[in-house]
């Protein structure tokens, strides 16, 4: 795909189309990291660590968190 440079307000901007951004997997509004090496400019994901709703979420599950769970008894010299 061949992009331009353009005035964007005070700074400059590329413009993507929806098939590209969606081919490559990025979302509308989705925050990025842009890096420079070797004269390319780099775009990827940043990253973020997701909640434990989101991430029960990513498998189809929901949470039923109740409390604390008793597993066992005492098997040393803890204190319970």
């Amino acid at each position: 795909m061949q992009v331009q440079l353009k005035s964007w307000g005070n700074g400059q901007g590329i413009r993507f189309t929806k098939a590209f951004l969606k081919e490559a997997g990025f979302m509308l509004n989705e925050p990025l990291t842009a890096d420079v090496s070797d004269g390319r400019i780099i775009i990827s994901r940043t990253f973020r660590h997701r909640s434990l709703r989101e991430r029960a979420a990513a498998y189809g599950g929901e949470l039923h968190l109740s409390g604390e769970l008793d597993r066992d008894e005492p098997a040393g010299s803890e204190v319970w």
